[in-house]
C-alpha cells in the first residue's frame, strides 16, 4: 500500500485540467481556456514550491499529444520551481479539446490518477481549480479520504445568467457550455471542500449563495498575488521594448496615451462594447489611441467559431467607425511582451480598461496597477474589491457606455488623479496582492486541516497485495442483469465455472447481505469473490465472505440517517421501503413518479439541509440514500487501489442508474439488452459496450465483444 507524505512539510496535489499548460512561457490567450486560471496555478504552484512547509506540490493536468499545440503538452513531468512540477495524466482522446468536451472522460481520469498516487503515493491534500477538476478532485478526496481544497475561479451557474441577460437561447447554451453538468460538478465540489478558496469577498456573498451545498463558513478570501518581478513601473533608463514594433504598422501616433486592454475574444469579456464606445467618441480619438491584446493567432479563420464571430465584429467595428490609425490589434505576443506593453501605457499616462460583463478576479488589473497604470473596470467580483484596497482607478457598468467614456476621459484628462491613481497602483499592489502572502494565508488554513483530518484508510504501509488467484474479475448486478433469463444465466454460470480459478466473479447489488446470498443461491451462482451489497455500503470478499472494514471505516464519514429521514419526511411521492431494504449506510425509498421531485430536486433539498450524501435513482422507482463516500463507483476504485488491481482486467456489466458509476472509467463497461433508459447517455462513453442481448446473455455478449476470456481487446477504447 502508498502511504500519505510524511516529514517536514505538505505534499500537495493541485489539479487543473483544461487549457494548455506549461512552466515556460505559457501560451496565455491562445484560446478560451488558456487564460487567468492557467497563470494563477503555475504561479501559486511556484510559490507553494518555494516554501519552506512544502515538501512538493505536484499540478496535475492533462497529457495532450497533438502536433496542432506542440510537443510541450505531451511531457509526463515538467519542473516549474523548487519542489513543484507539472504531471500530465493522459486520459480522453490523444487530441486537444476544449474544456467543455472533457466531461465524458473524467472517470478515466479519476482511474489513471488513482493509478499514479498508487505508484508515487498519497498527498496530504487535494486541490481542484474550475469545475472539472473540483469533480474529479472531490471523487479522488472521497474515495482516498483526503481533505479536499476547491477554487471554482468562474462558476457556471453565474456565467449561465449573465448569458442569458444578453438573450442568448437557453438550449443553445446548454449545448455549447454544459451548463447542467457543470453546475452539478461544482455542487459535489462545495459539498465535498474543507475550503474553499475565493479571491473576492463578493464571490462569497453572491456568487456561491446560488448553490445548494453554500456553506460561508467553509469559504475563504485569499487574493491571488502578481510577479512583482516582471510587473513594476517604467524605469527611466529602460530600452525600447520590442513590442514596439507590434503597434507600429497600425497607430499614426505613438506618443498618443494609450487604452488598453488584454482579453481573449469572447462575449463576456464585452470587447466590442468597448470599441463602440471608442468609435462612437470624437474626444477618446482625439486623446488616445486604443490598444486591444486579444491573445495569440496565426490565422482568423482557425480560431474556435465563438473567438472568430468576436474578433470579425470587431473588425467590422472598425471598418464602421473608420478607426484605421487609432486602434492597434496585433496578432501575437510572448509572456515578456505583456509587462513591457502595461510600462508603454503607463508611459505614454494612459489606462488600463477590463469591461467585462462579469469579472471573478481580473489578475490583469493587479498586473497593470502593479506597472502603475490607473484602471477602469467592471463593477463586479474582483475589481470592486482591487479598486478598493489599491484606490487606484473608477468602477462602471459594464453595460453603460456613456459611463465608460466618462470614466476613460476623466482618467485621460486629471493629470494630478492620474498621478494619484498610478502611486496608488503601485503601492497597493505590493501590500494586498503578493503570492506571498497568497500562500502564507493558505497554509494557515490548509495547515490545520490536514492536521485535523483523520488518517487515509488506503495508507496503510502494508505491502501490495492481490485479489486472490485470478488476473481478470467479472463483476454484475444482480437484479434483471443476472436474472431475467434462466437458460442465458446457465449459460453464464458454465462459461465461469470452465474457467475455473482464472477469473474471479463479483456482483454489485443495491440487496443487504443476505437478501443478496439467498438469491444467489436460488440462482445456483457460484459464491462471489467480491460482493458488494447495499449500493456500494458494503463489501465483502472470498468464501467466508469476509467484510471489509477499511471501507466501512471510510464511508461513515459525515453519515447522518436520521437527518436523512427528516429532511424527506414531507416530500410528496416518496415513501420508505420495508426495514428489511434499509441497512446501516442506506436509506431506501419508493418513489411515485408522478407526484415526486426530479433527482436533482431531492438532491437540493439533501444539500440545503447540510447533508452530505449521494443519491440513487434506479429503474425511476427507487431511491436510495448513502453516505458521499459510499455507491458502488467508489466501492469498485477502492477495491482496485487496495488489491493492486487493474481496471482493463474488470469487465463491469449492469442495467440501471446504480450502476452508472461503476460502468464509468477504465473498467470494461457492458450495459445489457435489457437496459433502463437512464443508462442512454452512457452509449458515447469509452470502454462502455451496449449489448444486444438482455440479462445474462448480454453479459456473455460482452466478455465476447471484449476477448475477456482471451487476450483482451478495447475495440470501444478511443472515442474521437
Amino acid at each position: 500500500m502508498t502511504e500519505v507524505s510524511s516529514g517536514s512539510g505538505l505534499r500537495i496535489a493541485m489539479i487543473s485540467l483544461h487549457g494548455l499548460i506549461r512552466a515556460h512561457d505559457p501560451e496565455l490567450g491562445r484560446d478560451a481556456d488558456t487564460g487567468g486560471q492557467i497563470k494563477y496555478v503555475l504561479e501559486l504552484a511556484a510559490e507553494l514550491g518555494r516554501h519552506p512547509e512544502v515538501s512538493q506540490v505536484e499540478l496535475l493536468t492533462r497529457q495532450i499529444c497533438d502536433d496542432r499545440v506542440g510537443p510541450d503538452y505531451a511531457q509526463l513531468e515538467e519542473p516549474i520551481s523548487e519542489n513543484a512540477k507539472i504531471v500530465r495524466i493522459p486520459f480522453g482522446p490523444k487530441r486537444y479539446l476544449r474544456k467543455e468536451a472533457l466531461w465524458p472522460y473524467m472517470e478515466v481520469f479519476i482511474d489513471q490518477t488513482l493509478n499514479y498516487f498508487r505508484r508515487s503515493g498519497l498527498p496530504d491534500l487535494i486541490h481542484g481549480h474550475y469545475a472539472d477538476a473540483g469533480y474529479g478532485g472531490a471523487q479522488l478526496a472521497r474515495l482516498l479520504h483526503l481533505p479536499f481544497v476547491f477554487t471554482g475561479h468562474s462558476l457556471g451557474r453565474i456565467k449561465k445568467q449573465r448569458l442569458l441577460d444578453l438573450d442568448s437561447e437557453a438550449a443553445n447554451l446548454e449545448e455549447t457550455y454544459r451548463f447542467t453538468t457543470r453546475a452539478e460538478a461544482e455542487e459535489m465540489a462545495i459539498e465535498t471542500a474543507s475550503l474553499i478558496v475565493t479571491s473576492t469577498s463578493q464571490e462569497v456573498e453572491q456568487q456561491y449563495e446560488v448553490y445548494e451545498a453554500y456553506m460561508p463558513e467553509r469559504m475563504e478570501v485569499i487574493p491571488p498575488g502578481v510577479d512583482l518581478t516582471a510587473f513594476y513601473p517604467p524605469q527611466e533608463d529602460e530600452p525600447r521594448p520590442p513590442f514596439v514594433d507590434a503597434l507600429t504598422p497600425f497607430l499614426k501616433d505613438l506618443d498618443k496615451p494609450m487604452i488598453l486592454t488584454l482579453a481573449r475574444p469572447d462575449d463576456r469579456k464585452n470587447l466590442e462594447a468597448l470599441v463602440r464606445v471608442y468609435g462612437e467618441s470624437p474626444e477618446l480619438q482625439q486623446r488616445a489611441n486604443l490598444v486591444l491584446l486579444l491573445g495569440t493567432r496565426d490565422d482568423l479563420r482557425e480560431l474556435a467559431p465563438g473567438q472568430r464571430r468576436v474578433l470579425r465584429n470587431i473588425l467590422t467595428l472598425i471598418d464602421v467607425y473608420n478607426l484605421y490609425g487609432k486602434v492597434a490589434y496585433p496578432k501575437t505576443h510572448v509572456p515578456t511582451d505583456v509587462p513591457d506593453l502595461y510600462r508603454l501605457a503607463t508611459k505614454s499616462r494612459g489606462v488600463f480598461i477590463n469591461p467585462a460583463l462579469t469579472e471573478p478576479f481580473g489578475l490583469t488589473l493587479l498586473e497593470a496597477g502593479a506597472c502603475g497604470l490607473p484602471l477602469v473596470a467592471t463593477n463586479d467580483g474582483g475589481p470592486r474589491d482591487i479598486i478598493a484596497n489599491c484606490q487606484n482607478g473608477l468602477l462602471v457598468d459594464p453595460l453603460d457606455q456613456k459611463a465608460i467614456e466618462k470614466a476613460l476621459l476623466r482618467t485621460l484628462t486629471e493629470p494630478d488623479q492620474w498621478n494619484k491613481w498610478s502611486a496608488n497602483g503601485i503601492t497597493g499592489t505590493r501590500e494586498h496582492y503578493t503570492w506571498k502572502r497568497h500562500v502564507d494565508r493558505y497554509l494557515r488554513d490548509v495547515t490545520e486541516i490536514v492536521a485535523t483530518a483523520a488518517k487515509p484508510t488506503l495508507a496503510t504501509g502494508r505491502k501490495q497485495r492481490r485479489l486472490p488467484q485470478f488476473d481478470r474479475l467479472i463483476l454484475t448486478d444482480l437484479d434483471n442483469t443476472l436474472t431475467g433469463d434462466e437458460a442465458g444465466l446457465a449459460e453464464f454460470n458454465d462459461l465461469l465455472r470452465a474457467q475455473g480459478d482464472n477469473v474471479g466473479f463479483g456482483i454489485a447489488t443495491g440487496r443487504k447481505l443476505d437478501d443478496a446470498r439467498q438469491l444467489i443461491e436460488e440462482l445456483g451462482l457460484p459464491i462471489p469473490d467480491l460482493l458488494s451489497t447495499s449500493v456500494g455500503t458494503e463489501l465483502h470478499y472470498g468464501e467466508q465472505l469476509t467484510l471489509d472494514r477499511s471501507w466501512q471505516k471510510q464511508i461513515a464519514f459525515q453519515w447522518k440517517p436520521e437527518e436523512v429521514r427528516k429532511a424527506l419526511a414531507d416530500v410528496e411521492g416518496l415513501f420508505p421501503q420495508s426495514e428489511s431494504q434499509q441497512s446501516q449506510f442506506k436509506v431506501s425509498y419508493e418513489i411515485d413518479p408522478e407526484t415526486a421531485p426530479i433527482l436533482g430536486k431531492i438532491k437540493r433539498i439533501l444539500r440545503e439541509a447540510g447533508l452530505r450524501v449521494k443519491a440513487v435513482l434506479s429503474l425511476k422507482m427507487y431511491l436510495d440514500i448513502v453516505p458521499v463516500r459510499g455507491g458502488d463507483e467508489l466501492a469498485i476504485r477502492h477495491l482496485l487501489y487496495k488489491w493492486g488491481f487493474s481496471p482493463e482486467q474488470v469487465l463491469v456489466a449492469g442495467d440501471s442508474g446504480n450502476d452508472e458509476g461503476m460502468l464509468k472509467g477504465r473498467t470494461l463497461g457492458v450495459v445489457v439488452g435489457n437496459y433502463s433508459p437512464e443508462l442512454e447517455k452512457l452509449r458515447k462513453l469509452p470502454r462502455i459496450y451496449f449489448a444486444e442481448a438482455a440479462h445474462a446473455r448480454g453479459i456473455i455478449e460482452g466478455v465476447n465483444y471484449y476477448n475477456f476470456l482471451g487476450n483482451i481487446t478495447i475495440p470501444n477504447d478511443r472515442i474521437e
